[in-house]
């Protein structure tokens, strides 16, 4: 049997990088896959066709994580359509780096809104459905520089914090009703997003990762797979970090 064989995940900001591998492992896991973001293109459209081509039920939906409104919409619909949700990842993320004394109160106040704001959106959102139902997994993308910190990533490292702070008050306030959740830290990860980082700066992160590589997005999501399935049954409140032993030095 399948992991997540007859099983419900909905996960934010999948149409590329960390939150796809997400959508496509969990798909051939067996769990019926719904995924957002902003706005439909030629990348959620490709991921819809190759999540129904692994023969599970999927769905997308053009939805702001950051807007509390939408969120509630998103709930009702899958409520009307799935009529439960067993897993939620809250994967929705971007950076605005920069130094604090070159950093605009706009772009602070955007990577809140859009990290940690749609943690809560949509945390919220579900809640009610799966108190109801007595049980689901919520998994939270943090980051290793919520542990640790990292200079000109002030507004980042922040809010990915923050998502450790609020994973582990969620713990606390559900776990009486059978609903786990968890965060995952990842390290220095190949995505577009990182891909983008200047050639000094990607070196300089592989001599201090013990592994000496940079991860994979399907490594982070074999992470999470762990705590979306009945495997991970009692862990709850955790941040498991996926980072190459970055985190020890």
């Amino acid at each position: 049997m399948k992991l997540l064989e007859n099983k419900t995940a909905l996960i934010t900001g999948a149409s590329r990088g960390i939150g796809r591998s997400h959508a496509l492992l969990f798909a051939e896991e067996g769990a019926n896959i719904i995924f957002t973001d902003l706005k439909e293109n030629e990348m959620s459209e490709s991921l819809l066709s190759e999540l129904r081509a692994k023969g599970v039920r999927a769905d997308f939906l053009a939805s702001n994580a950051s807007d509390n409104a939408q969120a509630v919409e998103v709930a009702e619909w899958v409520a009307k359509n799935y009529g439960r949700l067993d897993i939620l990842v809250n994967n929705a993320g971007i950076t605005k780096d920069n130094l604090i004394l070159r950093m605009s109160v706009e772009d602070w106040n955007l990577i809140m809104d859009v990290n940690l704001r749609s943690v809560f959106n949509y945390t919220k959102a579900f809640a009610p459905m799966m108190m109801k139902q007595r049980a689901g997994s919520i998994i939270n993308i943090s980051s290793i520089v919520g542990l640790n910190g990292n200079a000109g990533q002030c507004n980042y490292s922040a809010s990915k914090a923050g998502i450790i702070g609020f994973t582990r008050s969620i713990a606390k306030e559900l776990g009486s009703r059978n609903i786990r959740c968890n965060a995952v830290a990842p390290g220095f990860i190949e995505t577009p997003m990182t891909q983008q980082l200047p050639e000094d700066v990607r070196k300089d992160w592989m001599t201090k990762i013990p592994l000496r590589r940079g991860g994979l997005d399907t490594d982070v999501a074999h992470v999470s797979l762990f705590l979306a399935s009945d495997l991970a049954s009692y862990v709850t409140g955790q941040v498991i970090s996926c980072d190459g032993g970055l985190a020890i030095n």
